[in-house]
């Protein structure tokens, strides 16, 4: 099974996507599952794993609601209040739903950079073990060694950092966010999602080649078994179309042996979210 481990669904409302800014007019409309069915099977991919793009419980309600009408999106990783003392409530009405697989918070756009510090997000960063959840880490370079003190004290929660934790590729710029990312892919229970590499690139003015670099450094940190392909749909069509987005992962994959390929281009995003295959039951 081929996933894509990170793409978003909206209806677009300026008052919710308060980040687009004026040069991501792209951006500025609706997309839904019926856009994204055909790019799938253009590039023989079975499913996807959405993501949240707001901060409100509403939003996982309406995602999980999606994935009941279409069978390829395989899960989905919602938003819910991590702070709140009403968490554990918010955690047992999601976790009942087979396809609800994780939590994710827009970390890099709060004004706090040690804001996973806090002592009630760890409180409740605490309780996902319980429901079988996962945590997406989505981070700025800066926050890399936050994220390492947080991951140290969670050494049983499975985390993945998406898109590789931003890199300035623009600026063709390696450190600190090489040696970074490098401590914290030494913690076992963290994966990494090959995604988000072109929006961080020139838009629309890259070359394959300029990202093998950065992948790399990736794939000697975590080691191919703990990597994932990801495409960040429709936020990549800033940069690219789905299908160019991810050929940078599948070109980059063809250096490895099959069972390899076949890992980071589902295998491994299938084990981290728990999903299981058609035929399987639990």
């Amino acid at each position: 099974m081929r996933i894509d481990s990170h793409q978003h669904f909206w209806k677009y409302n300026p008052a919710h996507q308060v980040w687009m800014t004026r040069e991501m007019e792209v951006l500025r409309r609706d997309y839904l599952p019926d856009e994204l069915t055909p790019l799938l099977k253009t590039i023989q991919f079975d499913g996807t794993i959405a993501v949240q793009a707001r901060q409100m419980v509403e939003e996982t309600e309406w995602l999980l609601e999606l994935s009941e009408k279409h069978d390829f999106i395989k899960g989905v990783v919602g938003w819910v209040d991590l702070r709140s003392p009403k968490l554990r409530e918010q955690l047992e009405m999601f976790a009942k739903h087979p396809k609800f697989v994780g939590v994710r918070h827009v970390v890099h756009d709060e004004p706090d950079d040690r804001f996973m510090l806090l002592p009630e997000f760890r409180r409740g960063l605490a309780q996902l073990h319980e429901f079988s959840l996962t945590y997406d880490l989505l981070l700025f370079p800066k926050h890399l060694p936050v994220a390492v003190k947080l991951v140290a004290e969670f050494p049983h929660q499975p985390f993945v950092l998406d898109h590789i934790a931003k890199p300035a590729m623009r600026e063709g710029l390696f450190s600190p966010w090489q040696e970074d990312v490098r401590q914290l892919a030494e913690f076992p229970n963290v994966f990494c999602k090959l995604s988000g590499l072109v929006t961080e690139a020139k838009w629309k003015q890259w070359q394959v080649e300029d990202f093998h670099r950065y992948l790399d450094i990736v794939v000697a940190a975590f080691g191919t078994e703990r990597l994932m392909i990801g495409s960040d749909w429709p936020v990549c069509t800033l940069s690219g179309d789905y299908a160019s987005t991810m050929g940078v992962v599948t070109d980059y994959v063809r250096r490895f042996k099959p069972a390899i390929r076949a890992a980071i281009l589902g295998g491994n995003c299938a084990h981290f979210y728990g999903i299981q295959k058609p035929h399987e039951h639990p």
